[in-house]
């Protein structure tokens, strides 16, 4: 009978078992399964090429194993940039970025699954993975080449504070001399008070304007000298008048005391004099202290020129990332070894953080890739199959609805030619029996006159 025939042969079973899994194999448990979940794996239909499960297993270790590394370098980073910052801001911001490098390389693994993926996406994908490996791994390199690196900026520094006060002192000489002139001194010079060269402009200046001042008191003194003599002349005794039988100066002598009264006053000859015996004495305190200059003003400008030369040394940057990237780029064109080590190493780390990736660019397609690829197409397949079904529906559901309305239409055509029939026949009866009426009322009223 049919039902006695075997549904497979004698000796399948025997196959299925030196096979040791059945298609599909049953469901995985532990940690396995999530990992590979992680970088977008579908468990059930992995379950038909169990053999594959520990490669997409290891995928998902590479990808958790890049996120660690990521999480790792931004504690680097921040430890080195940043070392005021608390250690759980660092913790909240490495478990951040662990998040963001996971996220990102489980969408590049993910979205290699199938055999729709060209190679020219894979190198894509490829990029981006780089991209993001540098950043993991500069943080990485600074730390390993920390020392080397430290050194180099020390260095560099003291270079560049031994400048800074090289052109300091070329700059602002002990005798004070002006270097305006230099144009290579223009963000270098100094202002110290009591330079011998400055206090010397002083005394030149002050002695200008005293010699000024001199030479105005002078012109003015001689002006009014000849005013008094004038009026010395007019006022003197055989100038004199009688007026009410007493001696008496005249008219003119009076005019010329009002006129010497009047230049002295508007001349201000007191205040100028004044103002000259003060540049006088203020010369003479000049020349005081430039004789004291030289020992004074040499200890003033080394001071000056050390509390310079301390702040550029404290305004340096020793910790910042670009700063450490120079110094990185400096240790590497110093010595060739350490170049090549350099390169080795950022190969060798962008390789790590480029493994989810590059890992899936080396392996190729996977029998996994060819079931998805082939779910995929049977998918688009059903899909359009299912259009077709819900095209044809749609369009078998409007047919009746439009018999339904061509139907609905009709019988409302029925219904108000019937509607216009009856009030036509009402109207013709009604017209009839008022004509009706009308004959009989006129044979009625004929009848009477008859």
């Amino acid at each position: 009978m049919a039902t006695d025939t075997p549904l497979r042969p004698a000796d399948s079973a025997a196959f299925d078992e030196d096979r040791g899994q059945s298609r599909p194999a049953p469901a995985a448990s532990g940690w396995a399964p999530r990992l590979r979940r992680l970088i977008g794996i579908d468990e059930p239909l992995l379950a038909w090429v169990p053999e594959e499960r520990a490669r997409y297993t290891w995928y998902g270790v590479l990808v958790v194993n890049t996120a660690l590394l990521g999480a790792l370098s931004m504690v680097l980073a921040l430890s080195s940039f940043r070392s005021d910052l608390p250690l759980a801001a660092v913790a909240v911001v490495a478990v951040l970025w662990f998040w963001v490098v996971l996220a990102l390389d489980s969408w590049l693994v993910s979205s290699t699954h199938g055999t729709s993926v060209r190679k020219w996406t894979l190198l894509v994908r490829f990029f981006l993975s780089v991209l993001l490996g540098l950043f993991i791994a500069e943080p990485i390199l600074f730390q390993i080449f920390d020392k080397e690196i430290r050194q180099e900026i020390a260095v560099g520094n003291e270079q560049k504070v031994a400048e800074y006060r090289g052109l300091l002192v070329s700059c602002n000489p002990t005798d004070g001399a002006s270097t305006t002139d230099r144009p290579e001194c223009a963000r270098y010079q100094l202002k110290v008070e009591g330079s011998p060269a400055e206090l010397a402009r002083q005394i030149k200046s002050n002695g200008d304007r005293a010699a000024a001042l001199r030479t105005q008191v002078v012109g003015i003194n001689k002006t009014l000298g000849g005013k008094q003599s004038t009026e010395q002349r007019l006022c003197g005794e055989k100038y004199w008048i009688w007026r009410g039988g007493v001696r008496d100066v005249t008219i003119t002598c009076e005019r010329a005391r009002r006129a010497t009264s009047e230049y002295e006053k508007n001349s201000k000859i007191k205040t100028y004099e004044r103002q000259l015996e003060d540049l006088v004495e203020q010369g003479q305190a000049l020349a005081a202290r430039k004789d004291r200059a030289a020992d004074d003003y040499q200890p003033l400008l080394q001071k000056a020129i050390d509390d310079k030369t301390r702040q550029r040394a404290a305004a340096l940057d020793t910790d910042g990332i670009l700063t450490r990237a120079h110094g990185l780029k400096e240790v590497a064109g110093s010595d060739g070894f350490a170049l090549f080590l350099t390169i080795v190493l950022h190969l060798l780390l962008l390789c790590l953080d480029a493994m989810p990736v590059l890992a899936k660019v080396l392996s190729g397609a996977t029998t996994y890739d060819t079931l998805l690829g082939a779910r995929h197409r049977a998918s688009r397949t059903l899909y359009g199959e299912e259009l077709q079904v819900q095209h044809a529906c749609a369009r078998l559901e409007h047919d009746v609805q439009r018999h339904h309305v061509e139907v609905d239409s009709t019988d409302r055509k029925s219904r108000l030619e019937h509607e216009y029939q009856r009030a036509r026949a009402e109207r013709a009866a009604a017209e009839r029996a008022e004509l009706e009426a009308r004959m009989g009322r006129i044979m009625r009223a004929r009848g009477v006159r008859t």
